[in-house]
């Protein structure tokens, strides 16, 4: 059976517009969205560190899931993520969701003393960096140790234990990461800026590839979209000239069926909304109100 979609949105950890980053995070809480989700680029000047903004979010919040997208793996080494995610999860009554990358932006890693990692390092780092956050979530009360090309744990005292059992999201793109994700991760996220729906199936093809050879059910991996994108609900006019490819742009019915199509087709199961344009807020209203019950009634039939 197909998972029960889900439907978040963005808020962007800018210090420019922390007034309206966190207005949209509680509007999201009170309209029912599954999951906030913020991007971390601490090398990013205008950006809050991540970890403190999502806490600050855990606050002015009641039930929505809140989570990164993605966690900078290179800058947060494996056993403290593993902390600061069981520590806001105890804070925040089992709301946390943990999305992690490789790493990408190599220059503004290396500037705030990170490694630089070639391909192959990053993706031995990212596995070294998934067992020791499963080890640290299941071993509380126990000693845990592992030794990784790149992470090691000698006889840590893990804690807290996590209010839920936190899911694990990974930010990529490569066949390797994508069957690894198959094999020990609970989501995948990508944007729709950077893969469109037509390479959609071929992900989905290497994440069942990476759960069958690990004996999971391919339904144990969420697949998440990042919808970067314009609701015309009727006041922002004709469609704007030089949208970058993968943005998308239409009315309420529009966005209805083409979010259809992603569950249906893609098997895009968790849907997050990046409004950009003029009036986010309004958008990000008209998405919840509107567009993701819609979607939810059809993927019911």
């Amino acid at each position: 059976m197909p998972l029960t979609p889900l439907f978040g949105a963005n808020v962007d950890p800018t210090t420019d517009e922390l007034t309206e980053s966190f207005t949209r995070a509680q509007l999201a809480d009170q309209l029912g969205l599954d999951i906030i989700t913020v991007q971390d680029h601490p090398y990013n000047k205008r950006f809050l560190d991540t970890w403190t903004f999502l806490t600050a979010l855990a606050m002015k919040t009641e039930r929505v899931h809140l989570g990164t997208n993605v966690a900078n793996l290179p800058l947060r080494p494996p056993a403290m993520l593993a902390k600061a995610a069981a520590s806001l999860d105890v804070l925040s009554n089992g709301r946390v969701e943990l999305g992690i990358g490789a790493g990408a932006f190599w220059q503004g890693v290396n500037a705030y003393g990170g490694p630089n990692r070639t391909p192959g390092e990053a993706y031995a780092a990212f596995e070294d960096a998934l067992h020791i956050l499963r080890g640290m979530w299941g071993n509380v009360g126990r000693s845990f140790s592992y030794k990784g090309s790149f992470y090691q744990v000698q006889g840590a005292q893990p804690g807290p234990t996590p209010k839920h059992p936190i899911r694990i999201w990974v930010g990529a793109s490569g066949p390797k990461m994508l069957r690894l994700a198959g094999r020990m991760a609970d989501g995948v996220l990508v944007s729709s800026t950077y893969e469109p729906p037509t390479r959609l199936l071929e992900i989905n093809q290497l994440i069942d590839e990476g759960a069958q050879a690990a004996g999971r059910a391919t339904t144990d991996i969420r697949r998440g979209y990042n919808l970067m994108g314009i609701v015309d609900f009727g006041q922002i006019g004709s469609k704007p000239t030089g949208l970058t490819p993968g943005v998308i742009y239409g009315n309420v019915d529009y966005w209805v069926e083409e979010l259809t199509r992603l569950y249906v087709d893609y098997r895009q199961d968790t849907l997050v909304f990046w409004p950009v344009g003029d009036e986010p807020m309004t958008q990000l209203e008209v998405f919840a109100k509107e567009i993701a019950p819609a979607v939810k009634a059809n993927v019911a039939q």
